[in-house]
This record gives C-alpha cells, structure tokens and sequence, in this order.
C-alpha cells in the first residue's frame, strides 16, 4: 500500500510563483519595517537577519508577540482582509526582507489549491509557535522565557542545523523583548555562563544545554 508523504512547503518556490510583485529591501537595525496602524497591503519574507513584532496599548504600554527569523513570513493578515497593521515590524540585526504585494499572493494562492494549501498549513504551524509564546511570556519566568529566546534566536527546534552563534544583541533588548528588566537579563546571562550553557568566545554561542533552563520545573 503507498503511504501519502506529506509535501513540505518551500519558501523559495513560493517567492518564484509571485514574480513581479516582489522586491527586496535591507532594513538596519531597529529600523520599522512596518508600522502599527499602517496600511496592509503586502505579506513580507525574512531572508537573512531576524524581525520583532511588537504592539502598543492605548495607554502606550508595548509588548513582544513574536520574534521571527529566516524563512519566516510575516503580514500575512492583510490576506485574510486586515486594512491595518496590528503590530509593529522591527529589524533586529540588519536584516534582507521580501515584500510581497497582496494581490500577487492573492493571485497565486487562487491559481493554485495545492500551494494554497501548504501555505495555510505553514502559517498556522507559525501562528501556533506565536500562541506559545504567548503562553510562555504569561505562564513562565523571566529565566525561562530568556532562555526559550535565546534557544528561537539559534534555531533549535527547527529544520536544519542550529545557529550556535546568534547575532550580537544588547541586554536592554532582550529586556525588552523578554519583559523584564536588564538588571535581571545580567544575572540570568551570567548564570547561563557560570552554568556552561553560554558562552562568549567570538561571539554569544548557545548550547543544547540551554533547554535545561525551559524544561526544568
């Protein structure tokens, strides 16, 4: 009997199918690539560097949702008839980014079921890891959501080969993007180092070791 292989979804053929309605841009650090409130018009692929989704309360309070990285596509509500940007797009390292027009995704999506449906079953495999985190920034320490970052920083969990060594990134930021203070994001660091699951040499290296940290009760 031939079992069904499932088929996986690839970025690049996707981004091929698209044609005219791309164009490539790199953003610096910190620097929007988008901003909440704007119009949604377009759906955005990660090619190189790593993006911070952020919102702001009416009272101006801001709060980390996701923190994506390459082969990631963000925007895509504007597909499902958002008019506006719900959150705010950031560069986090320099960055290369893809910008999609909407009604080009649109079309392909239409053209083509099949695709369609592997792009569906890719978004809501990325919106469910934005739901976990979520339920990690609510449920979890300030210890333990740092070392799930720093883990989503390196890829572990991925398909491919982890990253071992992340891009530099300030204490203040991973406060932020954490939520927590940079006080605190110094002595969990030091800890992570004094424990062997850091280390500094040449850059910031991220041991396997780490998901001690997150699975440890």
């Amino acid at each position: 009997m031939k079992r069904n292989v499932p088929v996986v979804f690839d970025p690049n053929e996707f981004l091929a199918k698209v044609g005219r309605g791309r164009s490539q841009a790199d953003y610096q650090k910190k620097r929007a690539i988008f901003s909440q409130g704007d119009p949604a018009d377009a759906v955005f692929y990660i090619q190189k560097g790593k993006v911070k989704l952020t919102v702001v309360s009416s009272q101006g309070k801001e709060a980390v949702i996701a923190l994506l990285g390459a082969g990631d596509f963000f925007g895509e509500g504007c597909l499902a008839g958002q008019p506006r940007r719900m959150a705010t797009a950031t560069a986090l390292p320099d960055c290369s980014v893809m910008r999609l027009r909407k009604a080009d995704v649109v079309s392909v999506l239409h053209a083509q079921p099949g695709f369609a449906e592997m792009f569906l079953h890719y978004v809501l495999s990325r919106n469910i890891r934005i739901e976990e985190d979520l339920v990690d920034h609510l449920f979890n320490s300030s210890e333990k959501r740092l070392a799930r970052v720093l883990l989503l920083m390196a890829n572990f969990g991925k398909e491919g080969k982890p990253e071992l060594v992340i891009p530099k990134m300030s204490q203040e930021m991973l406060a932020e993007i954490v939520g927590t203070t940079r006080s605190r994001i110094n002595l969990f660091m030091k800890r992570f180092r004094e424990l062997g699951f850091i280390d500094y040499n040449g850059g910031l290296h991220i041991h396997s070791s780490l998901l001690n940290i997150v699975l440890h009760d």
